[in-house]
């Protein structure tokens, strides 16, 4: 198991995050594009290459965000429509076994599964700070898919007004 930490950066302009493994050697930088359309955030690591681009999608029914990797679409991340008592995501997976996220919103605590697998875990529990989250990655997933699942989940969670 992969054990992160993923902590936005006080005073940044635009929202960017460091992600630091359990030692606390930052391993991640997530970068908030400010002057664009819709909201985005590339996710490198430290040599700046590329592990995923989380992109608003714009026009949906319903909040989504795409997860992108070479230009080419990794994943889509929905909100579900109804969900009164849980918050409930789907993550539809090109060409591969998706995911589905349920979790509180109120405890920020968020378990990510496919099927009866837990894939990973996000939560905010762990850390007093504000925005910082602790994520947990079952061995032998796509750490970049899942982290950059986090991200989608922060931007999707919280009221955009909350942030600033």
């Amino acid at each position: 198991m992969a054990r992160y930490k993923m902590r936005q950066h006080l005073l940044s302009i635009g929202e960017d995050f460091t992600i630091e493994d359990e030692s606390g050697r930052a391993v991640y930088k997530v970068d908030g594009k400010v002057l664009t359309i819709r909201e985005t955030f590339e996710i490198t690591d430290m040599h700046g290459r590329e592990v995923a681009t989380v992109r608003e999608k714009k026009l949906a029914i319903r909040d989504s965000m795409k997860i992108l990797r070479g230009g080419e679409t990794l994943a889509t991340v929905k909100k579900a429509l109804i969900s009164p008592f849980r918050d409930r995501f789907s993550v539809d997976v090109e060409g591969g076994d998706d995911l589905d996220i349920e979790g509180s919103l109120m405890d920020h605590e968020y378990t990510i599964r496919r099927g009866e697998d837990v894939v990973a875990r996000v939560s905010k529990s762990w850390f007093s700070l504000r925005d910082t989250y602790g994520i947990d990655i079952a061995a032998g997933q796509d750490e970049g898919l899942v982290l950059a699942v986090a991200v989608a989940l922060d931007e999707m969670v919280h009221d955009p007004d909350e942030k600033k």
